[in-house]
């Protein structure tokens, strides 16, 4: 039931958004960690091919959040980023805003130095608010991302994990690591 409410949530929230197509792969939610980063990275790969992607958009390494879920489709993002030989981007947030949130939530946020931020996007954030909203499983009471959008204002910031022009070798270690370093623009 959890797997239909969420692909609904998220067809819809993209809908919002303009998102014309929306490819959902079949993992359960909260144990991405037990697939290997090897074969999500492949379908990840896979449907990034399909569509003639050429740039990956994942959360930043360690998930921003320290979700283990958010980190292992980064890390596949990394790898298929490599195997296609195309940049990925991480969605970030910056070393200020992580800091608050650790303050004042307890929670495990990671943020980044201004020197380590490719791009800082101007955002709706009423659209985003509405796409939110479609997530209502997992946005209704959550005073965690409440905050965060408070503190980045219209702002969203971005690190890259695999710049652009990056070899095969970089991105993530051969040991399922996570990405290698934290790389500015």
């Amino acid at each position: 039931a959890l797997r239909s409410l969420r692909s609904d949530e998220l067809t819809a929230a993209a809908r919002e958004l303009g998102v014309i197509d929306v490819v959902l792969l079949d993992h359960p939610d909260g144990a991405l960690d037990r697939v290997p980063v090897e074969a999500l990275a492949g379908e990840v790969a896979r449907v990034a091919a399909q569509v003639g992607a050429d740039l990956l958009i994942a959360f930043d390494d360690g998930g921003v959040t320290g979700h283990s879920d958010h980190r292992q489709a980064t890390q596949a993002a990394v790898v298929a980023g490599g195997r296609l030989s195309v940049p990925v981007l991480g969605g970030t947030v910056t070393e200020e805003v992580a800091r608050v949130l650790r303050l004042e939530l307890g929670v495990p946020f990671a943020g980044r130095p201004p020197g380590e931020l490719a791009a800082e996007i101007q955002v709706d954030r009423s659209a985003q608010r509405r796409a939110i909203a479609y997530h209502a499983s997992q946005s209704s009471d959550n005073p965690v991302l409440r905050r965060r959008l408070a503190l980045q204002g219209d702002t969203e910031v971005l690190c890259w994990l695999r710049p652009p022009g990056s070899d095969q070798s970089g991105g993530s270690d051969p040991a399922g690591n996570g990405p290698k370093g934290r790389g500015g623009p």
